[in-house]
């Protein structure tokens, strides 16, 4: 909608936390969009203002793209509004992994804070069927209307009616207790990484409070890298994923591991479990014990927490048909 093949697009680096999507072999680089990344504090695992802003003014990008698949603080939008003046440009915020906590105003607004338009996905931290948001509060009706022409006809020809009723049940849940579910997250993802950074773990961003969102990100370098600690967890039962660290050279040898809370969080666990989950973590990344036991005492904890919390009821009931409106 809002690009052509050479104009610039400006966005965070793959090894910055990016989505594959941005990179020159991703959908933007396919499409001939010419990206260049923004300078990155890696310190405080995000971009830097005062760097970003000089980029923003000299390349004058047709869109500058901002959202990350590693999303451990807020953006500095508001602090970036004056360089997009000056460029000229469409700022786009990709909060696919965020959008639950946006909606229960627990991350940022990115549509108040400078954004022009806010797209995401409605199964992770909003955990409904997979599906995508466009949003836009944008009073140009030109504008609009190339948004909604870049999804239809341009990219969707379907809506997937069968998904449909369930994404209502989410959104209408969401409403009701998307607040609760989203500081929660937070809670338990700050709780989570204290306590592996408690067990020897390094955790990213220490100095400036680990994370702000669902997200965490570990160093595993010194056990063997992501991919080992990954396989090596998977052994145990417990779901994690490889992840380039800003510092990496090899996509095919990360040193990271990334984590998120939200799905722990829906079933009901909350901080106190958050140490016991770090104790698992460590017995397998630290201590090396045998992943079958450790397995067996994952097993364990999670049957105590099989429940979806944060919804209209469980069991039977949650199968009625229910008046939303």
């Amino acid at each position: 909608a809002l690009l052509e093949p050479g104009d610039i697009m400006t966005s965070v680096a793959l090894s910055h936390g990016a989505h594959i999507s941005s990179a020159r072999f991703g959908a933007a680089g396919l499409r001939g969009v010419n990206n260049v990344n923004y300078p990155f504090d890696v310190d405080r695992m995000n971009i830097d203002v005062d760097e970003t802003a000089k980029l923003i003014r000299l390349v004058k990008p047709k869109v500058a793209a901002f959202g990350q698949s590693v999303f451990l603080f807020p953006t500095p939008l508001r602090e970036l509004h004056d360089a997009f003046q000056d460029a000229g440009c469409h700022v786009w915020y990709d909060g696919a992994h965020v959008m639950g906590l946006i909606a229960g105003g627990k991350f940022q607004d990115p549509l108040h804070e400078g954004a022009d338009v806010l797209t995401g996905s409605t199964h992770k931290t909003l955990p409904g069927p997979q599906h995508g948001i466009l949003l836009s509060d944008s009073e140009d009706e030109k504008f609009v209307k190339r948004l909604q022409r870049a999804v239809f006809p341009g990219v969707v020809s379907n809506h997937h009616l069968h998904a449909m009723a369930a994404l209502g049940i989410t959104l209408a849940e969401f409403l009701a207790f998307g607040r609760d579910y989203a500081a929660q997250i937070v809670r338990n993802a700050k709780a989570l990484a204290q306590a592996l950074h408690e067990r020897g773990i390094k955790v990213l961003a220490e100095k400036h409070g680990f994370t702000e969102s669902h997200a965490i990100a570990l160093d595993v370098a010194a056990f063997g890298g992501g991919a080992k600690v990954a396989k090596d967890l998977e052994k145990a039962n417990i779901i994690t994923n490889k992840n380039l660290l800003p510092w990496d050279t090899s996509p095919v040898k990360p040193s990271g591991i990334r984590l998120g809370t939200q799905e722990l969080t829906r079933l009901g666990m909350k901080e106190t479990q958050m140490r016991e989950v770090a104790d698992l973590f460590a017995r397998i990344v630290v201590k090396d014990e045998a992943a079958d036991t450790i397995a067996a005492d994952v097993a364990a904890m999670r049957t105590e927490f099989n429940t979806v919390q944060y919804c209209f009821t469980t069991g039977a009931e949650a199968h009625r048909r229910w008046r939303l409106a």
